[in-house]
């Protein structure tokens, strides 16, 4: 009897463990089942390194996520949709830029902010975008001695 009260205890913990675990994995991750916020949309040249579900900030802090990317083939451009928190206004001219973490960290999407005392509502689209730079290409350049 006293294997199987132990075994029960054992499992018990495991199993708690593994509940606290999940519980901060999802916390951490800001993963939610509901969609807060209002959609904007934005066409890129190129959108390397990112995909749904990226971090969009501001100022450094997160403010939204990339919740769709496609190609629109009329224009051969990225077309990307994403999610911005409700409380946040977005001056309706400002810029978002496709930004990197560092040398070896992942692309995130930043909005660079306006000065315009008019801002975005719900499905517009930010005009003035900047896509992603290939570090492998400008590395390129340089090896070859690119003067372009």
């Amino acid at each position: 009897m006293t294997t199987s009260t132990t075994e029960v205890l054992v499992g018990g913990a495991v199993l708690a463990a593994a509940i606290a675990f999940g519980a901060y994995a999802v916390t951490s991750t800001g993963f939610s089942l509901t969609e807060h916020g209002y959609p904007l949309t934005a066409s890129f040249r190129s959108l390397e390194g990112i995909t749904a579900g990226s971090d969009v900030r501001l100022a450094g802090v997160k403010v939204g996520t990339v919740t769709g990317i496609s190609l629109n083939p009329e224009t051969y451009r990225a077309d990307m949709a994403l999610s911005v928190q409700d409380g946040v206004q977005i001056p309706d001219d400002s810029a978002i830029v496709i930004s990197s973490e560092g040398l070896l960290g992942g692309n995130f999407v930043e909005i660079s902010p306006g000065g315009s005392m008019f801002y975005y509502e719900a499905g517009d689209e930010i005009l003035d975008t900047q896509g992603s730079v290939s570090l492998i290409s400008l590395l390129l350049k340089y090896v070859a001695g690119g003067n372009e």
